[in-house]
């Protein structure tokens, strides 16, 4: 048992440096502004009159038609609190029809209501509040509440092959454990 603790810090030790390394690639890839000619997900949304903290951070790419119709993709699903109150999900792909002020006919996009997740059908934005519609019903937010991408639950912020290598490591330490 004595000699899978080291081995299991050496790999772990491996996985967090892979991480290290390659964070700075995959922020310029979705995150930041590269020094390609193609704007970000968060920059066009900027286009449309939304603030970038709409999205989450960890947008891996996205796809963006001559008529408004988008697609932007995650590594996962995405998890995280809106204005301390409302808990949204992004699945690993969210779609819509994006023009100035208005994301309709979204999908893959969330809100926990009591025990339930309902689809978010619409956001709306008017001077300086996002409306966000849940079929017939509305909830407003101010746009400063959007100031900041937000980090989802559960993102380790690790590549993913760097935090497989991590769970393989502490799997085949409790397996060893077993035996």
């Amino acid at each position: 048992m004595a000699a899978t603790h080291p081995l299991l810090v050496v790999v772990l030790l491996a996985a967090v440096v892979l991480a290290v390394a390659a964070t700075p690639a995959a922020a310029a890839a979705g995150n930041g502004t590269t020094s390609s000619s193609a704007p970000t997900a968060y920059e066009m949304l900027e286009k449309y009159d939304f603030p970038r903290g709409i999205l989450p951070v960890g947008v891996e790419g996205y796809e963006l038609r001559e008529d408004g119709r988008f697609e932007v993709y995650f590594p996962r699903d995405c998890e995280f609190m809106l204005a301390r109150t409302w808990l949204v999900r992004y699945g690993a792909r969210i779609a819509g029809a994006a023009a100035s002020g208005q994301l309709t006919s979204l999908q893959g996009v969330y809100v926990k209501v009591l025990f339930v997740w309902l689809p978010v059908g619409e956001v709306d934005r008017s001077g300086d509040t996002l409306s966000f519609y849940i079929g017939p019903v509305s909830t407003s937010f101010p746009l400063s509440d959007f100031a900041h991408s937000p980090h989802c639950r559960g993102y380790d912020h690790l590549p993913a092959a760097a935090a497989a290598a991590a769970a393989d490591a502490v799997a085949a330490c409790d397996l060893s454990r077993d035996g």
